[in-house]
């Protein structure tokens, strides 16, 4: 079978899915079936996660399915949850697929808080998952050239997709294997590989060799440029190289061989030899250097055969010339094969977990939507509770309807006293006061959770700070600064909105204490009421004039005026309309939300007919009320003035004028207490948010902490420095003897070798050398040396296996003999000498050398000559 390359996989760490995500879901969605509906489907995404990369994964396409789906899965969910650094912080931690590692540091990973990093990396899962699964096809069958084809085409394409988009999907630099230039390789290597089975299939199918040598032409341009890109460059494992370029070398190989079966059959016998001997080179090639990755026995022998033939034809009948490689026509190419397109969905029955959730960009336009909807309605409402106030105000001033009540002038006039029950059944002075007492205890509240927020942003910034001052550039993540600097901006927001608030209190309040004592007048029983105001002489004979009967007919309309505001109000609030199909409609067709515009021309279609009937009631109040001052004119003119109506006339005033600024406080001080309540849990959000990314920033700080002190551990401590060569071993000339080891191992029992270290005693007498046969040791009997008798005796032959480290050489001593141990008592057998006993040893002058050593007087190989030792100094060792 060829041989066809293959991708690892990327492993990837644990992620927690589940409690951000529904985190998000919570607050966002009202609790209802939506909700809950939206957090089963968070629960089934991170089972799909762990099915697709929490396991091994098998090499059939049941896996890739299950891969291709969590893909198209993450690409419908990017555009529906909000995932950044600073508000959705998810973190996924990759590692390199191609590096395995080292004892004293794990391999490569990098930890994005990016779903563009998990769609990249699952992707290329899918590409190497297709990789092998198309490797382990039978290509000795049409259906297994067909699979295999079609899934080097679609890794052809994933990686080419990766290639494409990982810079912008990442915004830093990519670990090596997803890095562009790496995946662009692995693009065009899968690519070759399909244009490969292509042409195994037109073998197959016994095609015309026209056919066939252009196709593997085609596959061997496909390889060369792969080789080319990762020729220089160290982005792949050492075997893809020598793979790809023995792999160009074959297809270029069977290009020309089915080229020669085509010039031979246009009697070009001449090109079919050059062919032939140019395809026999670069399959010699391939066998020369590339044997161990590809076999080319067999596609070597076919070429030789044809090769001998065509030689031993064209010797002996034909004669043609054998032109050069360099003049022979060039093959052509025909390339059947492409990248497959990424375009999601890529699994064949893929359903939308979150279907019913709109993306993210309208879910914005519709909060920006829903934002310039409610400046609108309160504009509108606004406006007519201004005109409401300016109405009851004058009113108030011209003491009206009062005073058109108050004829009598010694009893409660009846709006005054319809005002002062209103005012009771409001809850009177003490409602206002728990109110206002309320209001400084939710302001703390609302404080205290922005400061924590806050808090923690500050005192992570701060240990981010401080570790970049320490590790420099090496700490390459996103300043905190900058990461926070949208939710600085928000939390500034927040504190501007409690200042204005801290003040719009202080009005209220100020307001309240300005008409305290007129409320609780209001608040006090009819009797006691009626005897604080001041009574005036009667003008009874008002009652029947024209003049007032005019004045209750506009005050009459004024009402009327008040009740249409009061229900064009509730009109205006209860305008609803969906903009979420709209948005979604736009965003289909032209892949943006042109937000402003729309907003804008849909508000002025709902409330452009409001805006005219509350622009109709404004200009109806200014017609009444200017007639109504001409009227009371003429009814204070008729009025018999004194003192103490005048007296009265104020009291009057100001408890009609108490009782509106009653409602109004009241109504103020509960919008307040409804402001910070929602406040509150808008502030909780914020702070749950903050809390979120300051975990994330941590976690990712762990991460790159390990990290970093993994690579200071491989990193060396110092400067590389000689060691001197008093502390380096000589080495033994090759073929020469191996000095003994340090250790030796004694036949003692083990109770005798645990004893207590004693004082060194003297060394024991030399024992005799072992008695051996001349004529098995040596052709030529071994001359015996003479010299002082306490001179040290020639070396003895060592074992044949090198038995631990070399004794040191000292400068003045001498080595220790491989067969020679001073220190050892008793009999024992060495190694590699079995069965040698100590002999009884002969005092002689001189010894013989032992088996498979020298001639006697001649130096030992791989030792140095003895040299005089001056008598006052001593050798290392003991001598005998």
């Amino acid at each position: 079978m060829a041989t066809f390359i293959s991708v690892p996989l990327k492993k990837s760490s644990e992620v927690e899915l589940v409690k951000p995500l529904s985190k998000f879901v919570t607050a966002t969605y009202p609790a209802g079936e939506e909700q809950a509906e939206y957090l089963r489907s968070v629960e089934e995404l991170n089972k799909l996660r762990k099915s697709a990369l929490g396991r091994p994964l098998d090499k059939h396409e049941s896996s890739l399915e299950i891969l291709l789906r969590y893909y198209d899965q993450l690409c419908s969910v990017e555009p529906k949850f909000p995932f950044s650094e600073n508000q959705l912080c998810l973190t996924f931690t990759w590692k390199d697929a191609f590096d395995k590692g080292s004892l004293f540091s794990g391999s490569v990973k990098l930890a994005l808080a990016s779903i563009g990093y998990e769609k990249t990396c699952v992707l290329f899962n899918a590409a190497a998952l297709a990789s092998q699964i198309a490797s382990e096809q039978n290509l000795d069958n049409d259906e297994g050239l067909k699979t295999a084809a079609k899934f080097y085409q679609l890794a052809s394409g994933a990686f080419g997709h990766i290639r494409d988009t990982v810079l912008s999907a990442l915004n830093r630099e990519p670990t090596m294997d997803i890095s562009p230039e790496t995946v662009g390789t692995l693009s065009n290597i899968m690519l070759a590989q399909a244009q490969e089975v292509f042409f195994l299939k037109a073998a197959s199918d016994k095609m015309k060799d026209a056919v066939i040598a252009k196709l593997a032409n085609q596959a061997a341009d496909y390889y060369g440029d792969a080789f080319k890109q990762c020729q220089y460059k160290d982005n792949l494992p050492k075997e893809v190289l020598p793979v790809l370029a023995a792999k160009h070398c074959i297809m270029q190989a069977n290009a020309e061989l089915h080229q020669s079966i085509l010039a031979k059959q246009k009697k070009r016998f001449g090109e079919e030899i050059a062919r032939l001997q140019h395809a026999a080179e670069l399959v010699k090639t391939v066998a020369t250097s590339h044997d161990e990755y590809v076999s080319v026995k067999d596609l070597t022998e076919k070429i030789n055969r044809a090769l001998t033939a065509a030689k031993k034809d064209n010797d002996f009948i034909y004669h043609d010339r054998v032109p050069e490689v360099k003049d022979l026509e060039h093959i052509g190419k025909a390339a059947l094969v492409k990248p497959t397109a990424i375009t999601p969905p890529l699994s064949q029955k893929f359903a939308d977990l979150f279907e019913k959730m709109v993306p993210m960009a309208v879910q914005q336009s519709m909060s920006i939507y829903g934002q310039r909807k409610a400046e609108t309605v309160n504009r509108l409402v606004g406006t007519m509770r201004e005109a409401t106030n300016l109405c009851n105000g004058v009113l108030a001033s011209l003491n009206l309807p009062a005073a058109l009540e108050d004829l009598s002038g010694d009893s409660i006039p009846q709006s005054i006293a319809e005002k002062a029950r209103a005012v009771v059944q409001l809850g009177g002075l003490q409602s206002i006061e728990q109110l206002i007492r309320d209001l400084p205890e939710l302001l703390t509240r609302n404080r205290e959770i922005l400061d924590e927020a806050l808090k923690m942003l500050n005192d992570e910034e701060t240990t981010d700070n401080e570790l970049r001052s320490k590790f420099n550039q090496r700490w390459n993540r996103t300043p905190s600064g900058d990461l926070y600097k949208p939710l600085r901006a928000e939390g500034s927001n927040f504190s501007n909105i409690l200042d204005k608030a801290v003040q719009a209190d202080q009005v209220v309040r100020d307001r309240y204490n300005a008409h305290c004592d007129m409320i609780t007048l209001l608040c006090k029983p009819e009797n006691e009421l009626n005897a604080a105001i001041p009574s005036a002489n009667p003008t009874k004979t008002l009652q029947g004039s024209e003049v007032v009967n005019v004045l209750r007919s506009q005050l009459a309309q004024l009402d009327e005026m008040k009740r249409e505001r009061e229900t064009l109000e509730g009109e205006i609030k209860a305008v609803t309309f969906d903009m979420s199909t709209v948005f979604l409609t736009s965003l289909a067709q032209d892949g943006a939300i042109s937000e402003e515009q729309m907003s804008l021309s849909k508000l002025d279609q709902l409330y452009g007919a409001y805006n005219q009937r509350v622009q109709a009631t404004l200009r109806t109040q200014e017609e009444l009320l200017g007639q109504v001052q001409t009227s009371h004119q003429e009814f204070s003119s008729l009025k018999q003035s004194n003192t103490e109506a005048n007296q009265r006339e104020e009291v009057l005033k100001k408890l009609a004028s108490a009782h509106d600024s009653y409602v109004e406080i009241s109504n103020n001080l509960r919008e307040g207490t409804k402001f910070y309540n929602d406040l509150t849990e808008i502030l909780l959000k914020f702070q749950n948010k903050c809390s979120d990314i300051v975990f994330a920033r941590k976690t990712e700080r762990d991460e790159l902490l390990k990290d970093l002190q993994q690579s200071i551990a491989r990193e060396p401590s110092a400067p590389s420095f000689n060691v001197p060569a008093y502390q380096s071993a000589p080495a033994a000339p090759a073929g020469g003897p191996t000095p003994a080891p340090r250790t030796v191992f004694t036949g003692q029992p083990q109770q005798a070798q645990q004893q207590p270290p004693q004082m060194k005693p003297n060394p024991p007498a030399r024992p005799p050398p072992p008695s051996f046969n001349p004529q098995a040791a040596s052709p030529n009997p071994a001359t015996t040396p003479t010299g002082p008798p306490n001179s040290n005796p020639q070396p003895l032959a060592p074992p044949s296996q090198a038995q631990g480290p070399p004794y040191p050489s000292y400068p003045g001593y001498y080595q220790m003999p491989m067969g020679y141990n001073p220190y050892a008592y008793g009999q024992y057998n060495m190694p590699n000498m079995p069965n040698m006993p100590y002999m009884p040893y002969q005092q002689t002058p001189g010894q013989g050398g032992y088996p498979a050593a020298p001639p006697g007087g001649q130096p030992y190989p791989g030792y140095p000559q003895q040299p005089q030792q001056p008598p006052q100094q001593q050798p290392y060792y003991p001598q005998q």
